[in-house]
Order: structure tokens, then sequence, then C-alpha cells
């Protein structure tokens, strides 16, 4: 009959397993490493260590703060109109968005221009313009329809 043969492992040890790799670390990584410590001295000449280690040392008095803060009205405020003005960004199409958006530079730039403004026969017959009736007309349904909700 056969017999079994003998399994005996070493006990492991993660501790030298997690020695052995970190004595071939530095030179395995020895340019990363070398931007670590840049960045660390950096945000040492800053005094971004010491904001850190403050804050780190006050966490309870931060959090207390924070709290406060959000429990504001002015804060819940803020929250609802934020989620309010994502959902409004949601439901916009993004074609149209995108149209107003690469409009808005052109228009801008047209406005800027330090000359003379329009006197007021060029800005009746700019109401002849296609165009401008066509975004005057946007305008409109919107304040008819914020109109109609207030």
């Amino acid at each position: 009959m056969a017999e079994p043969i003998p399994l005996n492992l070493p006990p492991r040890d993660p501790r030298a397993e997690l020695l052995a790799r970190l004595e071939v670390a530095p030179a395995e990584h020895a340019e990363a490493m070398l931007a670590a410590y840049e960045v660390l001295q950096g945000l040492h000449d800053q005094g971004v260590l010491e904001i850190v280690r403050g804050a780190l040392g006050s966490k309870d008095d931060l959090l207390e703060i924070g709290v406060a803060a959000a429990k504001s009205p002015d804060a819940i405020r803020g929250f609802r109109n934020a989620i309010l003005i994502l959902k409004l960004l949601g439901e916009i199409d993004p074609e149209v968005l995108k149209t107003f958006t690469q409009a808005m530079p052109q228009t801008l730039a047209a406005v800027a221009n330090p000359s003379a403004p329009p006197g007021m026969w060029r800005l009746l017959k700019g109401f002849t313009n296609k165009d401008t009736r066509r975004g005057l007309a946007a305008i409109q349904a919107m304040l008819e329809t914020f109109g109609r909700s207030i």
C-alpha cells in the first residue's frame, strides 16, 4: 500500500517577507523615491505639512465646525440649489448646450469691442434679422414659462 509523502512546510513569516521586499525597494524604485522626496520637501517648504499636522491634531474641532457649518440654513439651501442645478444640467440636451457654449465666446468678443455703442436705428434694424428673432423667441418662451410658474 502507498504511503503518503510527508509535507513539512516551514511556517510563513509575513514580517520577514515585508523586510525582504523593503530591502530591495530602494534599488527598484530609486527614481520614484527621489521624486517623492522632492514633493515632500516642496510641501514642507510651503508649510502644507504643518497645516496637515495641525488638522490631524484638531480633527475633532474641525469636524464640529464642519457639521455646524453644514447645518446652517444657508448651507442647506446651497446644497439644494446645487442639486437642482445638476438636475437642470442633466435635462439639457447636450447639442443645445454645445451650441450655446460655442456662441457665447463669439458674442462676448463682439460686445467687448470698445467702439461706440450701436444707435437706436441699428438696434431696431437688428429685429429684422431672422437669427435675432429666433433668439428673442427663445427668451420670450423662457420668460413665459417662468412667469407661469410664479
